[in-house]
């Protein structure tokens, strides 16, 4: 049996091979590839704590703002902290997180919108009714969020990048 999935991971290999497969994030002696083109995004400062966990998430996964910018990221976040659960007893409270971003990729060259979308994340947290751990609680699931937030975001990127690739 493991002779046979040998053989199977060999012909996978040689069929993606063969019909130009190449990783997302590869590169070569004449293109930088998506990584690339990625670090060639800067991010504007955020004026919110949710909006700057994200352009921090963005800028530390894609290595932003290391080589020439040539495009700029627009980001505008809203958050909201909404009842999931609300009960007498016990005395717990089900709350949610909930960050939705829309975001622009400008070209800096001639100030054309090159890509747009907006993505969200929804993460829960008990209230339990004690200020610091309730506190901690919300600050958890608001990070977690922009991070969701951000790995979506800098996802979509990469995938516009490599169409863009692919394409010329």
């Amino acid at each position: 049996m493991p002779r046979l999935s040998a053989i199977l991971l060999t012909v996978a290999a040689l069929v993606l091979a063969g019909c130009g497969y190449h990783p997302m994030y590869g590169s070569s002696a004449t293109s930088p590839g998506v990584a690339g083109s990625l670090a060639a995004i800067s991010i504007p400062e955020a004026s919110d704590r949710p909006g700057q966990l994200i352009r921090n998430e963005l800028i530390s996964s894609m290595q932003s703002g290391r080589g020439e910018e040539k495009y700029l990221l627009n980001l505008t976040t809203t958050v909201a902290d909404n009842g999931v659960i609300q009960k007498k007893q016990p005395a717990v409270t089900r709350q949610a997180i909930l960050i939705t971003t829309s975001y622009e990729l400008i070209d800096r060259s001639n100030g054309k919108v090159l890509t747009k979308g907006t993505t969200f994340s929804r993460v829960p947290y008990d209230v339990i009714r004690q200020p610091f751990a309730d506190l901690q609680a919300q600050k958890d699931a608001t990070e977690r969020a922009a991070r969701e937030v951000g790995a979506d975001i800098r996802t979509r990127l990469a995938a516009f990048f490599a169409r863009q690739s692919q394409s010329s």
